[in-house]
């Protein structure tokens, strides 16, 4: 398209002869509107769509590692909790207080005083999905509170 713009301006009386001028330029198509075309906003959608296949897998196994390294970072608290336990009571009284007591009894009156930001109750202490169990014994020592995820049936050993 070809556009031409020119002074129309009426001459007046008495005046001097005006230079009549001319200008011309061309428009192209895409200067006409300024929106966006349709395969441009699908090229956008498509581009956001890989991007977002390609970065879930990788979300969702970051979150997996991080409630992994919870539940690792919860049983090694219960554990410096049990040792903890045993060095301040005396091996004797610990036994003999621990021995033949559920889970719940052992985390509330022998464990929370020695963990730091301990929860109320064993249940709320285990992140959501995992199951501890505690030593049947605290002598001799284990160096390991036995970890599992229940929803995955996995088993974290640390």
């Amino acid at each position: 398209m070809k556009f031409e713009i020119r002074n129309s301006k009426r001459a007046r009386p008495n005046a001097q002869p005006q230079s009549q001028c001319t200008s011309s330029f061309i428009l192209h198509p895409s200067s006409l509107s300024s929106a966006f075309s349709l395969v441009e906003v699908l090229a956008a959608i498509a581009i956001i769509g890989v991007i977002t296949f390609l970065a879930i897998p990788n979300i969702v196994r970051v979150k997996q590692d991080s409630e992994d390294n919870l539940a690792r970072a919860r049983a090694e608290s219960l554990n410096l909790a049990i040792a903890s336990y045993v060095q301040a009571r005396g091996t004797n009284f610990a036994q003999s207080n621990w021995a033949g007591k559920t889970d719940a009894y052992r985390y509330t009156n022998c464990l929370v005083p020695y963990i730091a930001f301990a929860e109320p109750s064993l249940t709320a202490f285990v992140p959501s999905g995992y199951a501890f169990t505690l030593p049947s014994s605290v002598v001799p020592m284990t160096t390991k509170t036995a970890i599992s995820n229940t929803a995955r049936s996995v088993a974290i050993t640390y």
